[in-house]
């Protein structure tokens, strides 16, 4: 008989079980896993030791359940509030980022090539949303309604609630993220450590590819007492197995080829070291010229930058340049063919932008303060050309006033890549009477900044070009679930009208002020379609059915008094699966001839 759906997101424990599994099939007995077996596997055997090293806050454990309790909400599509809705790749979600990377999980689980986050700093002043363990829906709809609250050094938690909104953010976030995938997270002083110590446990500390600082304010700050003036803050780099950065592109104007050398252009390099012969002893030797016999001694203070068998490897392979007096040192020819196009490292130094820069680039945009210390877009425009490349997907679930995606369309632009993003951010309001929430202010910058783009590249006429300058956006929003059979939002003592409609299931299952492009968008986000796919409505039998994905991936119906007649046509367009509310069937025998038409198909049916 056909599946029916169960309109929860994905359920991250059991995919977990079943790769390990997978691997380990002797640890999972009777569906249950055998930890003490795994470990032993493992090499690490129980021991009773209680000293080892450990990471733990109160509510930690109670985080890690909250990360992979599944989700019955849903996004809700909004095109009237989209631009070019019916092609552009990217998303910006409206809600809270834990419930929306939930709801992510199955459509964009191992999808993400980078994520950039600049979450609250918890410098006491921020806001640091409290998650309810026990309806988080629930309460999201009490945050949207209310004014969100700072997280002072006053209430005695304070490091502890920073630590439980972060920790199952970046759990849910890791897998998304591809196995060449990598994370940048802005931070300063006050929570750097305790980042650091969490992305180790959630990524591996062995996947701590760099803390990049960042050289944020262009003069010093004369105000504290303390004369001390804070001029930075971090960016902590964490990868996947397989990440890299791109690296910088060299300068090829300082190559040339003047003994005409048939290796190509080079560069003189310096050959001194950095270390005294107290502390490298073996980097202090004599150098000698092979042709004149003149040796040249090391810098007594500074020695050579290789060892004696590399120094001789260059010697024997003609890249020494030799100077014309004793006095004189050795030099390296470095060839522009060694190097490739990248330099073979990224700065730890970020000397791009200032916070004043992206002060600056926001009220030019709305002729006016409307948020305070956005991040320069150069900034995150250069984590995005080191951690991503051609059409790959950048998230940012921490979105603020969407720099991020003016940094992904600018440097879409500049390499001529076609990146996409996914923005998310919780609606804070702001007390702003244009703007009332951030999300209106994310929103309305990302059409003025594509309004401005296209204005700058007017002479982009045809239709596939001005696509390419991806300046649209689809905007969905974070809400219960359309079906009252799906809604699992607890129901109170005082709300009996809810408790009606659940009982009455069975008539009306679909909540009234909900659409079929709603329930579209629910199907496919938990069926693992990405919220992009094109949906195209077409008639079957004066029935309206919805195709999803130009190949029509999936055939939704939702129409009334379905007929197995109406199946067999659907099946003309050979979809991979059906997907046909029990409402819709005519009768209890339509829907079960129906399964049999589709199996013979070699169709999967599927019940909403």
């Amino acid at each position: 008989m056909p599946n029916t759906m169960d309109g929860l997101s994905m359920n991250i424990e059991q995919t977990n079980l079943d790769k390990l599994r997978s691997v380990f099939p002797e640890c999972v007995s009777e569906g249950k896993l055998d930890i003490d077996k795994l470990l032993s596997l493992c090499g690490e055997y129980i021991d009773n030791d209680f000293e080892k090293y450990k990471f733990e806050w109160k509510g930690k454990a109670d985080c890690l359940r909250l990360a992979q309790k599944r989700s019955t909400g849903t996004l809700r599509p909004c095109p009237e509030e989209s631009v070019d809705w019916d092609t552009t790749q990217n998303l910006y979600i409206e809600g809270d980022n834990l419930e929306v990377l939930k709801l992510l999980q199955t459509a964009y689980y191992r999808k993400v090539k980078m994520i950039y986050i600049d979450p609250p700093y918890n410098t006491g002043n921020d806001f640091v949303y409290a998650d309810d363990f026990a309806d988080p829906m629930s309460r999201y709809k009490e945050v949207t309604q209310q004014t969100t609250k700072s997280n002072p050094e006053t209430m005695g938690r304070f490091h502890t609630n920073w630590l439980n909104m972060m920790y199952p953010r970046l759990r849910l976030a890791a897998n998304l993220l591809r196995d060449d995938g990598v994370i940048f997270i802005s931070i300063d002083d006050n929570e750097v450590t305790n980042l650091t110590r969490l992305c180790n446990e959630v990524f591996g500390e062995e996947n701590h590819m760099i803390t990049l600082i960042w050289h944020r304010r262009q003069m010093a700050d004369s105000r504290n007492q303390d004369k001390a003036s804070t001029d930075h803050e971090y960016v902590l780099v964490y990868k996947k197995s397989d990440a890299v950065l791109r690296g910088r592109e060299i300068d090829k104007s300082k190559y040339s080829n003047p003994d005409n050398d048939p290796r190509g252009p080079w560069f003189s390099a310096d050959l001194t070291g950095l270390a005294d012969k107290e502390h490298r002893p073996n980097l202090h030797y004599d150098v000698q010229n092979p042709e004149t016999g003149i040796v040249y001694p090391p810098n007594p203070t500074r020695g050579w930058s290789c060892s004696r068998d590399t120094m001789q490897r260059l010697i024997n392979e003609g890249r020494i340049l030799w100077p014309s007096k004793p006095t004189g040192r050795p030099r390296q020819k470095k060839f522009l063919s060694d190097v490739g196009q990248t330099e073979t490292s990224f700065s730890s130094m970020l000397d791009v932008g200032f916070t004043t820069e992206g002060t600056r680039i926001l009220q030019e945009l709305f002729d006016g303060k409307v948020f305070s210390y956005p991040k320069p877009v150069s900034l995150i425009q250069t984590l995005i050309e080191q951690g991503s490349s051609d059409d790959d997907i950048v998230l940012d679930f921490f979105a603020g006033s969407s720099t991020t995606a003016q940094a992904v369309m600018q440097q879409n632009i500049k390499d001529g890549k076609s990146r996409k993003y996914i923005l998310v951010q919780l609606p804070e309001q702001t007390g702003l009477e244009l703007y009332p929430t951030i999300c209106e202010i994310g929103k309305e910058r990302i059409r003025r900044v594509g309004k401005k783009i296209l204005e700058e590249h007017t002479q982009v006429t045809m239709e596939e070009d001005k696509q390419s300058l991806n300046v649209g956006f689809r905007v969905f929003k974070l809400d219960t679930s359309n079906l009252e059979t799906w809604d699992a939002t607890p129901i109170e003592n005082e709300q009996l009208d809810l408790l009606y409609q659940r009982m009455n299931t069975m008539i009306h299952r679909v909540k009234p002020e909900r659409t079929d492009l709603d329930m579209i968008y629910e199907i496919m986000l938990k069926l693992g379609v990405p919220l992009t796919y094109s949906v195209t409505p077409f008639s079957i039998n004066n029935k309206t059915v919805y195709g999803v994905g130009d190949d029509c991936l999936l055939l939704v119906c939702l129409a009334e008094n379905v007929q197995p007649e109406d199946v067999e046509r659907m099946t003309e367009y050979a979809p991979a699966k059906i997907i046909i509310s029990r409402d819709s069937f005519a009768d209890d025998t339509a829907m079960a001839n129906a399964y049999y038409v589709l199996r013979d198909h070699g169709i999967e049916l599927k019940l909403v």
